[in-house]
C-alpha cells in the first residue's frame, strides 16, 4: 500500500556539513554547491560547518543539529571514501534511529552513469535521527551536485510523489521563539508513504 506526498512544497531548515582536514569557507566548493542548490530550491540554510575528519568532532556537530528541533535535514559532504581519514560513516551511523539504505544505493546507481564503476568506492549513506534526516555524500563538488539534483531535491520536497521524507520530519515541533522561518503545517497536508518490500 502507498500514500501520496502532499500537494504543497514546504521549505525545510537544512544544515550543511563539510568534512575535511583542508577546506575552509574560501575553498569549500562542495558545501557551497549544496547551499546554492538548497536555497535555490526554496529551503532555508539553518547552519553550515566545516569539521575535520575526526569521529568525535563529527558526532558532536551532528548531534547538536539532531537535537535542534528546528533543523529538519542535515547534508554532509566528505569522508565517505576508503582512506584512513574517511570516517564519516563510522562517526554518524551510531547516531541513527533508522538507516536509509536506499539513499546510498540510489546515489551509487545514478553516479554509475557519470563515473562508471568508480562509484563503488563511495560509501554514501543516510539515516533518520530524532526526526531529522541525515544524508551523507562524497566530498567532490560533482558528487554533491549529482546527489542533490538526482536524489535529495525530490526527497526533501513535500510535493514529490509517491513519497518523500517530509512526513518523517519534526516540522511541527519548532519553538515559538525560533529565529528560523516557521514551517508548521497542518497534519492533513502531509501523508506518509509505505512501499511494498
Amino acid at each position: 500500500m502507498s500514500a501520496h506526498g502532499g500537494n504543497t512544497f514546504i521549505p525545510l531548515n537544512i544544515a550543511v556539513l563539510t568534512v575535511s582536514d583542508t577546506r575552509n569557507e574560501s575553498n569549500d566548493t562542495s558545501g557551497q554547491a549544496l547551499v546554492e542548490r538548497l536555497t535555490t530550491a526554496g529551503h532555508n540554510l539553518a547552519d553550515k560547518a566545516i569539521v575535520i575528519d575526526d569521529v568525535y568532532q563529527l558526532r558532536a556537530q551532528v548531534s547538536k543539529w539532531i537535537a535542534d528541533d528546528s533543523i529538519h535535514a542535515i547534508i554532509s559532504t566528505g569522508g565517505t571514501g576508503f582512506t584512513a581519514r574517511d570516517n564519516t560513516p563510522e562517526a554518524l551511523t551510531p547516531l541513527f534511529d533508522k538507516a536509509v539504505e536506499g539513499f546510498g544505493e540510489v546515489f551509487r546507481h545514478v553516479s554509475l552513469i557519470e563515473i562508471g564503476t568508480s562509484t563503488i568506492q563511495s560509501r554514501a549513506f543516510g539515516g533518520i535521527a530524532n526526526k531529522t534526516v541525515v544524508l551523507c555524500v562524497p566530498g567532490s563538488t560533482n558528487a554533491c551536485k549529482t546527489a542533490w539534483d538526482k536524489v535529495i531535491k525530490e526527497q526533501l520536497d513535500a510535493s514529490h510523489r509517491p513519497c518523500n521524507f517530509v512526513p518523517h520530519l519534526n516540522i511541527n515541533a519548532e519553538s515559538s521563539t525560533s529565529t528560523k522561518p516557521s514551517t508548521s503545517v497542518p497534519p492533513a497536508t502531509i501523508k506518509m508513504c509505505e512501499t511494498r518490500g
